[in-house]
């Protein structure tokens, strides 16, 4: 079975031109050929999988088996409220080694966290398989909570992350200024952090690096209406501060052939997503996975992924 490896060659919207690279099949269930990309000997990390929302409730396991055989070995559980970042740790401590979790409270629910949350976020935190505080952040889109408890949410849980040294899983939406200044005013205390879902402009990706902060790409570079400004930006991001996430069951790439019945996203498909970055950035998606799972690493003190 080949190894299929992206052309290094110029982008083209909407499309994926590949180069087939011989290369032995691996051993049963350890890598398959999904939509086009196969994965043998490579190793993913996604950063961000929404695995406790309800569409996963039916064939959870299934979803996890089948990112493994994709070559996303490890996934990272996201919370948004301190009791789904409970149910995160508990996915976590099932799977040691391969699943990891955040805790946090994001902003559609900042006002929600009073002394008795921040308690339990607390608790949270200081727990092994919680490597970074959030989804925390700003929105100013949907503004679900006000504004005004979304910076006392925001700074509180900066402050948990600094004090229990843990980097931040960060959220933004139309709030960049306010973000960067409470970024910037807890910036000696943190350590590290990564922008989830970036889809910014070139001016908040220069402020986000210069904070130090590692750049989530998601699916949204395949939305050829939203995410074309985000390919000429794709090789400034240094390959030690790139990262990539799913973000499913959201953000189902819009490229993806054939897409789902069910229409959900899900970690399987993110060497998908990878196949663009690697192209876009002119490196080999080996050379993707090696550096974007190194990165993931270092950034949350992984581990290296256990055996299947």
């Amino acid at each position: 079975m080949p190894i299929i490896y992206p052309e290094s060659a110029a982008p083209v919207a909407n499309q994926l031109p590949l180069t087939i690279i011989s290369g032995e099949a691996p051993a049963a269930g350890r890598a398959e050929a999904r939509h086009g990309i196969f994965t043998a000997e490579m190793d993913w990390i996604d950063i961000g999988i929404n695995l406790t929302h309800g569409s996963f409730d039916a064939d959870r396991e299934a979803v996890i088996a089948r990112a493994a055989a994709a070559g996303v070995t490890q996934l990272i559980v996201t919370g948004a409220t301190v009791a789904g970042s409970e149910a995160a740790l508990e996915l976590a401590k099932a799977r040691p080694g391969r699943l990891f979790a955040t805790a946090g409270v994001h902003p559609h629910h900042a006002a929600e966290l009073d002394a008795g949350q921040l308690t339990r976020l607390r608790a949270l935190l200081a727990e092994p398989q919680i490597v970074a505080a959030g989804e925390c952040g700003l929105d100013y889109f949907r503004n679900y909570a006000p504004r005004q408890s979304q910076l006392s949410a925001f700074a509180q849980q900066l402050a948990l992350a600094g004090e229990i040294g843990k980097p931040v899983f960060l959220h933004q939406r139309d709030a960049h200024a306010d973000f960067v200044a409470l970024l910037r005013e807890h910036r000696d205390r943190l350590h590290g952090g990564v922008a989830h879902c970036f889809t910014g402009g070139a001016a908040e990706l220069e402020d986000y690096l210069e904070l130090g902060l590692a750049i989530g790409i998601t699916g949204w570079i395949c939305d050829e209406r939203r995410g074309q400004h985000l390919h000429a930006l794709l090789p400034r991001i240094p390959p030690g501060r790139l990262l990539l996430e799913t973000d499913g069951p959201y953000l189902l790439p819009r490229d993806l052939l054939p897409k789902p019945a069910n229409r959900r996203n899900e970690p399987a498909f993110l060497p998908h997503i990878a196949a663009l970055v690697a192209r876009l950035r002119a490196e080999s998606l080996a050379q993707c996975a090696a550096n974007t799972s190194a990165a993931a690493r270092q950034l949350f003190g992984l581990p290296e992924a256990p055996p299947l």
